[in-house]
């Protein structure tokens, strides 16, 4: 009762209050910020789809279709032409056209902004006329419309009001006004918004698409503990629970009135390392970098048992991987997927020859209310390297705070755990954000800066190979590189797990995103 009572008050009263139209939402943390710039992250990318739309977007099968732009064509290999859509409005009455893309271009490479991968291969993006742009490719590029699917589009004249031509760096904790307010041409308007505690949006009434949602409001509300989300909605407080802690599953399964909503998803969890510094930041080791060596990384990957972190931690929610990109990518096969064995005596042996007969001490960054479990799996991790000698400080926050730490511009971290989406659905978005030497552009998420110039050109050449089977070839042979290389240590993909109580009707695709323009509530 203790938990029913605490998940009302930090539900702040709207228990049974909500109108019929009313989509009640925890999550165990919060999207960090309104501007759909500020981080590449699946959740802040979701939320603010709601209000900034694309020039195309994807379908409930994950299919590309029009969005802001209504059709396209390809005048030459690198030059694409956009037909935008006429008589699109943002929420303040302004009109939609062309001069919005060019700036939204801009602002998505402008210091702060960390879409810039989105527009990696895009040379010049100019206007035609007022409903009609160009994007100019430096060679071509098949993907170009994958690329773009989550760049959302922002008013030029709303941004240059509001002094926010730029965004705000959120790894240095900057805001200005487009961190906590927004305005787009999306299905939804943001009506409030309390960092960290609840975030309402609103039906837009004059959205330019039919809807297929009877939504009228959305309640987005931060419940951190685990055992009180749950609570929230078995009670009826809330409608629906983005992340479900995985040892509820069953019991909200075998509720009466509730649902599991579960299915793959297209995330990668892996741990990387600093290969950069000569000099770890955190770390007991002095005047050497242990994860320069090739040995010391094959060690960590042989010692990690990711089948036993699937059956602990995951309860057999997750897929364990060699790879990162795992099956519904463009790219993925079967044959690339090996992981090395578990091999704890084998490791020992490789940290010996490396200079490392005792081990070493070294810091695992990672989140605790990002991914699905993600401090449980990074304690079992600690555990499990502890066996071959590596000992493992645990340093475990919320993500506000661990991503400014990580995606810092020098990247504050020697070991972290991340997870990854591409946004592509295509193995060459993970390539070229994670595995590509980082170079402005170009792996924009290497954080460990692993760098190997065969790769590099690979990832180049995978980028403009249009025959399919050439292109295959070439991303099996990545694959082969990465894993030889022991760049990352691949984890799993994990599942999908969404709970809601019967009635709400929703649309789940592998990308983890909550479409809300496909969402229906009935009565209870």
């Amino acid at each position: 009762m203790r938990r029913l009572a605490l998940a009302a008050a930090l539900l702040c009263g709207t228990a049974f209050a909500a109108p019929a139209q009313t989509l009640r939402w925890a999550n165990d943390g919060d999207v960090n910020s309104m501007d759909p710039y500020t981080r590449q992250e699946t959740l802040l990318l979701a939320f603010n789809s709601h209000i900034y739309e694309p020039l195309v977007r994807r379908d409930r099968s994950m299919q590309v279709e029009p969005a802001l732009a209504e059709r396209w064509e390809q005048p030459s290999p690198t030059v694409w032409r956009f037909h935008l859509r006429r008589g699109v409005k943002f929420t303040d009455g302004t009109p939609f056209t062309a001069d919005d893309v060019v700036f939204s271009a801009a602002r998505a490479r402008a210091q702060g902004s960390n879409v810039q991968s989105m527009l990696a291969s895009v040379k010049e993006i100019r206007r035609v006329d007022d409903h009609t742009v160009e994007f100019e490719t430096a060679v071509p590029n098949p993907i170009l419309l994958q690329e773009i699917t989550n760049w959302g589009i922002m008013s030029k004249q709303w941004s240059e009001k509001n002094n926010a031509t730029r965004p705000a760096d959120l790894t240095s904790r900057e805001e200005n006004f487009a961190t906590r307010n927004a305005m787009g041409t999306g299905p939804f308007r943001l009506a409030s918004r309390e960092p960290d505690r609840r975030t309402v949006l609103e039906r837009n009434p004059d959205w330019w698409d039919k809807p297929t949602h009877n939504l009228q409001r959305v309640e987005f509300t931060i419940v951190a503990n685990d055992a009180t989300r749950v609570a929230a909605l078995l009670s009826g407080e809330i409608d629906f629970v983005y992340t479900v802690p995985p040892q509820d599953v069953e019991r909200i399964r075998r509720t009466p009135g509730m649902q599991v909503i579960q299915g793959p998803e297209l995330r990668t969890i892996y741990l990387g390392f600093d290969q950069n510094r000569p000099q770890l930041l955190k770390s007991d080791v002095q005047g050497r970098n242990p994860f320069q060596d090739v040995r010391v990384r094959r060690a960590v990957n042989m010692a990690i048992d990711a089948p036993a972190i699937q059956r602990t931690v995951m309860r057999g929610q997750s897929r364990p991987t060699g790879l990162l990109w795992g099956p519904g990518v463009n790219g993925f096969s079967e044959d690339d997927d090996k992981r090395p064995a578990v091999d704890a005596e084998g490791a020992k042996r490789l940290l010996a020859e490396a200079g490392y007969p005792n081990g070493f001490g070294v810091t695992l960054d990672c989140p605790n209310d990002r991914y699905v479990n993600d401090e449980a799996i990074c304690t079992a991790v600690v555990s499990m390297l502890a066996r071959i000698g590596v000992r493992v400080t645990l340093a475990a926050q919320t993500r506000v705070r661990y991503f400014a730490e990580i995606n810092a511009p020098r990247f504050n971290t020697s070991f972290y755990l991340l997870g990854w989406t591409p946004a592509t659905s295509d193995a060459h978005n993970v390539l070229l954000n994670l595995a590509h030497t980082r170079d402005g552009t170009r792996g924009v998420f290497n954080n460990g800066g692993y760098s190997n110039p065969r790769l590099d050109q690979l990832t180049d050449r995978i980028a403009v190979e249009t025959d399919a089977a050439a292109r295959q070839r070439m991303i099996s042979e990545a694959a082969a590189i990465l894993r030889e290389d022991a760049a990352y240590a691949p984890l799993h993909q994990q599942q999908i797990v969404w709970a809601a109580r019967q009635g709400v009707e929703m649309a789940q695709t592998a990308d983890n995103y909550i479409q809300l323009r496909h969402t229906r509530i009935q009565p209870r």
